[in-house]
């Protein structure tokens, strides 16, 4: 049974993506850091269901908490899949954007890619076989107002994803960018009514978590080892 490691996984796209994994037969980490409730109530269903997942919390801005926690993880055996989708909003207009909004922003999406996947990358390299998938945003495609902070930590995700796919290719491991849309949430529905949407997205709906995990999913699995290094777009034909 392969391992695999969410971050983020109290959200609604992380958790739709924690129980596709699960079902197609891996044991799924899930990690929170705020919300560690929710991550534990969504591996508890999954377990229930008889299926394998348990949750775990720790703060992938600090390298050395998120280290020790990998460590134990590692300690039963290497992490071959993992989706980087923490990530958090903190919204303002450039010119009025204080500079902690900026860097908290950053840290999270960036700093925290990095804390989490460096140390599970030479585990995974051993074994010769791997899926790295990071969750980035329409706003970092097409940018969005109020959010250069978020747009720019989540474009600089695909710039990693570029790179690692380089760097780890020969080694049968695959790095790949996803980015969705409008997808349907309580938020998104105050955000964006019926007829907002109807505007804004050609297929005139929100998607939805599990579309979401879904292309996630297919993207974990053996079917896709020769998509590498590639931005998905997920939005309902926005361009």
């Amino acid at each position: 049974m392969r391992r695999a490691l969410v971050t983020g996984a109290s959200g609604i796209i992380g958790a739709a993506i924690a129980r596709t994994l699960a079902t197609t037969g891996h044991h799924v980490y899930l990690h929170a850091n705020t919300q560690l409730e929710k991550a534990q109530s969504i591996a508890d269903e999954i377990t229930h269901a008889g299926l394998s997942a348990e949750a775990m919390r720790f703060d992938i801005t600090k390298p050395d908490e998120t280290r020790m926690a990998l460590a134990g993880m590692l300690a039963a055996g290497p992490i071959q899949i993992l989706v980087n989708n923490a990530g958090i909003h903190d919204d303002a207009v450039m010119p009025g954007m204080q500079a902690e909004q900026w860097a908290r922003v950053i840290d999270v999406s960036l700093n925290g890619f990095f804390n989490v996947t460096q140390p599970l990358l030479l585990p995974m390299i051993r074994t010769r076989w791997g899926r790295i998938v990071n969750i980035s945003s329409v706003a970092a495609v097409m940018g969005n107002r109020g959010q250069a902070n978020y747009a720019a930590a989540k474009a600089g995700l695909h710039g990693a994803t570029r790179t690692l796919c380089l760097e780890l290719a020969s080694r049968g491991i695959t790095v790949n960018t996803v980015a969705p849309g409008i997808i349907a949430s309580p938020a998104t529905a105050e955000l964006f009514p019926r007829e907002t949407l109807a505007k804004m997205v050609p297929m005139q709906r929100a998607g939805t978590p599990e579309e979401v995990a879904e292309l996630v999913g297919f993207l974990a699995s053996e079917k896709a080892g020769y998509i590498s290094g590639q931005l998905l777009n997920i939005n309902g034909g926005m361009a």
